[in-house]
């Protein structure tokens, strides 16, 4: 048994395909086969359950699929022990963030962290949070940013910052006048969520319940910009962390942006990493560059008026 036929099983385990899995192993599909057989034999143990169009792993392959990750897992961080003990700011990070909070994050912090790490190369994967989640215990990625709360014993948790949120409407809607708003004013209001699996819909819609709003029916969107664009298009109202609403995202004149008053809805805002990782030290000098933003990026009081959109995607190494 060897740490390549390991990364086989777990391969096989993540795409239930032979072929597929052979392919993200750059290895033809007969070797992969073939070694999954041999480790069948090493084991004593039924690993695959084949058919002819699909493949399942047995109850012992599944097992030995889980510990295999850990091993694989367990052996990244003794590589990067090694590579850390020779300069422990150098080298690559990898660094999963969620979509809502990616793009309106990451242009203010960015600079900072080459400054601060010149050396440092950061990779930047922009993922769901239950992937992120996932791909951290896997050993898959060194971090996360993501939002509180979270129920893992096993990752250590930096809190970096508090971002309130503001509500979105239309220029024509009822509220457009307010200066300011309570919570009391959602009630019976209908809001436009996100779809299932972003951490934003689950944060909404705890301030639906609270508020006594609902989901407007009939529409999920896949993104913050397309939520913007809705309200833009007066289909209804949405609530926008203040990030997604600063500068430099440009301005909509069909939107109105309303803070509420204290105390007002929010997120908080996390970097978090396994517990166990050789990496500890340095992710706590770098959560210290994510939570130095400036002074007045998370207040509401120096939005604009009227707020609006752009599309950037940040996934390339930095």
């Amino acid at each position: 048994m060897n740490l390549r036929d390991l990364k086989y099983l777990v391969a096989l385990a993540d795409h239930k395909h032979f072929g597929r899995a052979a392919s993200a192993c750059f290895v033809s599909q007969p070797t992969l086969s073939t070694q999954i057989k041999k480790l069948e034999e090493e084991l004593g143990v039924s690993l695959v359950e084949r058919a002819p169009r699909h493949i399942m792993l047995t109850p012992a392959g599944r097992d030995a699929a889980e510990r295999a990750r850990r091993i694989m897992a367990d052996v990244e961080e003794m590589k990067e022990a090694a590579r850390r003990s020779q300069n422990p700011e150098a080298g690559a990070v990898r660094l999963g963030i969620f979509p809502t909070l990616g793009p309106y994050l990451l242009p203010h912090v960015v600079s900072q962290v080459r400054e601060r790490f010149p050396e440092l190369e950061l990779l930047l994967i922009e993922e769901k949070t239950e992937v992120i989640l996932r791909q951290l215990r896997e050993g898959k990625l060194d971090a996360g940013v993501l939002a509180l709360p979270l129920h893992d014993e096993q990752l250590h948790v930096e809190l970096l910052f508090e971002e309130p949120f503001m509500l979105a409407v239309p220029v024509a809607h009822a509220l457009a006048t307010s200066k300011t708003l309570t919570m009391q004013d959602l009630a019976h209001e209908s809001l436009l969520l996100l779809e299932d699996g972003h951490c934003l819909r689950d944060q909404a819609l705890d301030v639906c319940h609270l508020a006594g709003a609902g989901e407007k029916t009939g529409f999920r969107a896949t993104s913050l910009e397309t939520l913007r664009q809705m309200v833009a298009a007066n289909v209804g109202i949405t609530l926008l962390p203040v990030l997604a609403v600063k500068p430099p995202v440009a301005a909509s004149q069909d939107i109105r942006l309303l803070p509420f008053r204290a105390p007002a809805p929010s997120r908080r805002i996390a970097m978090v990493w396994r517990r166990s990782s050789a990496m500890s030290e340095f992710l706590s000098k770098l959560a210290a560059v994510f939570r130095d933003l400036p002074a007045d990026l998370l207040t509401t009081s120096d939005v604009p008026t009227h707020g609006g959109a752009r599309h950037p995607r940040i996934i390339e190494p930095v």
